[in-house]
């Protein structure tokens, strides 16, 4: 594996094409990160400020130092500078929240069973999203409130509004309800997904965010680039909860139809697992590399009082998770 120059606070992948981005989040979800002790933390972090103040020996190599900055950003929150909890870290999302979509698509489920997995994954989205959020300017926490209240209450009612309207559907046979019914799941958390980010960053909408000129200076605030950034994470949020909740019924459909799979009862919670997390592990990084981080904006489409400060062509901006 090729380590390139060391950068303090940059990615060594190329963020400007989808394999670089995609690279990139693989190596930001990577749940190994998860059994860095103490002493391993503690010595990333010690690598890494030695490097910012050139006490750097010969013998330290790229591929230390961007071993140790990944480590560093997996743990540590980037404006707190606080532990962040394992079941909420990006390298926590996967091992902790297969546990959620595994129950969410479990099959004959009652309308308890249903409310309680999706208030559970709601539960552990909206801490994820809390525990990694930009935190340079401080965020009322009636706004997380509202966003998570949003989310739990648009997952409930759409998952148990369209079983109840599967239950009534007295033109579809029982097979067929039952395969329908496995892939409720998905409209429930994507509209939920997309509700809790508009409320969550609905003040940008208002306010605007901070837009950058190529040298980095921040130029002003763009309501423009706010409806842009949050349209983009809104439609990667819209495309996450897609190959969870609709691969793993049809792959579980086709199981179920192989011989085996009725002379051995017992593994069928086991493969039902392996093939949620196999596609919740596959549809995570592949989402949120969709649009860079760091994206941009023409000048000619923002604010007119911002496109008279710059002559350069494009604005840049933090799109956000």
């Amino acid at each position: 594996m090729e380590y390139p120059p060391f950068v303090l606070g940059k990615s060594r992948f190329d963020q400007t094409t989808f394999i670089g981005r995609l690279r990139h989040f693989m190596n930001v979800v990577d749940p190994r990160t998860l059994l860095t002790t103490k002493e391993k933390l503690s010595q990333a972090i010690t690598l890494l400020n030695d490097y910012q103040e050139g006490k750097l020996g010969p013998e330290i190599t790229d591929k230390q130092l961007w071993e140790a900055q990944k480590i560093k950003q997996a743990i540590i929150h980037p404006d707190t500078g606080q532990k962040i909890l394992p079941p909420f870290r990006m390298s926590g999302f996967v091992p902790f929240g297969s546990i959620t979509v595994i129950g969410l698509l479990l099959p004959n489920q009652t309308f308890g069973q249903m409310i309680f997995w999706q208030w559970l994954n709601q539960s552990h989205n909206a801490c994820i999203n809390y525990c990694n959020r930009n935190a340079t300017k401080p965020t009322p926490t009636s706004r997380f409130i509202l966003g998570y209240t949003g989310a739990v209450t648009s997952a409930v009612g759409i998952a148990v509004g369209l079983s109840a309207l599967l239950q009534r559907a007295q033109k579809l046979n029982p097979v067929t309800k039952q395969l329908v019914q496995r892939f409720v799941p998905f409209p429930a958390v994507a509209t939920a997904s997309v509700f809790n980010i508009i409320l969550m960053r609905n003040h940008e909408l208002s306010e605007g965010i901070e837009v950058l000129n190529k040298e980095g200076e921040v130029v002003g605030t763009s309501v423009v680039a706010a409806r842009e950034a949050v349209f983009q994470t809104a439609l990667t949020r819209l495309f996450l909860p897609a190959p969870i909740l609709i691969l793993p019924p049809i792959i579980m459909t086709q199981l179920e139809k192989a011989s085996f799979w009725h002379k051995f009862p017992r593994i069928h919670l086991p493969i039902h697992a392996a093939v949620c997390t196999l596609c919740f592990a596959f549809a995570l990084p592949v989402a949120i590399a969709l649009f860079p981080q760091e994206s941009k904006i023409a000048v000619s489409k923002v604010e007119k009082d911002l496109q008279q400060k710059t002559s350069d062509p494009y604005f840049y901006y933090n799109k956000g998770l």
